[in-house]
């Protein structure tokens, strides 16, 4: 009897560990390239939650965005059922880990809160400026404009019916999660898709 119970234990698969998240204020020295004099908010504004994902090696990670501090408990909810979900995420730091380089951050698949940059092309500031807007897998959710595929590596997923992992499509995890928080989809626009983005404003 012994052995059978310690051959069950030994057979049984591991627990996924809990969701958990945490959250911190945030400091100028803590944000050396995503924020900048005349940006539209503080860094006392904003804070960094750090939240359990799943990855693409099926394994649960902890990882990090920066985010407004209105919008905390409504990304928690959206990573809660994310992960709840099984939905998988690459990676997910600070845009300060790339140097505020928008290009850098897509390219490495990094999925990202804050970076106070403008709409390009544009004089608006971008959802990401205000901390109240969200990239997810960008290689698997790429933005499509005049001919561009950003990043490059997103053009594997052009084709949006052919779904795989990791990838924003209409009615799945990833939608759904963000459409109950009243974040609409960047996938929708017309003439210049971006998969990845999702923000308060929808914009």
């Amino acid at each position: 009897m012994r052995l059978f119970l310690l051959t069950l234990l030994v057979a049984a698969p591991a627990q996924a560990p809990p969701f958990d998240h945490s959250v911190a204020r945030l400091t100028p020295a803590q944000l050396p390239h995503s924020w900048h004099a005349g940006c539209p908010v503080s860094p006392a504004q904003l804070r960094r939650v750090r939240l359990t994902y799943w990855g693409f090696d099926a394994r649960a990670h902890s990882g990090s965005l920066d985010v407004h501090a209105d919008a905390v408990q409504d990304v928690v909810q959206v990573f809660r059922k994310l992960y709840a979900a099984h939905f998988s995420i690459r990676r997910m730091r600070p845009v300060d880990a790339y140097g505020a380089d928008d290009d850098r951050s897509m390219a490495a698949d990094n999925t990202s809160g804050f970076n106070c940059r403008r709409v390009p092309g544009s004089g608006r500031w971008s959802g990401h400026a205000y901390g109240r807007a969200i990239d997810v897998n960008p290689v698997e959710n790429p933005y499509l404009a005049g001919g561009r595929v950003q990043p490059p590596a997103g053009r594997a997923y052009l084709d949006r019916t052919k779904v795989r992992r990791g990838m924003a499509v209409r009615g799945g995890a990833l939608v759904r999660a963000f459409a109950a928080i009243g974040w609409p989809w960047g996938g929708r626009w017309r003439g210049t898709p971006d998969y990845q983005h999702f923000s308060a404003s929808g914009g």
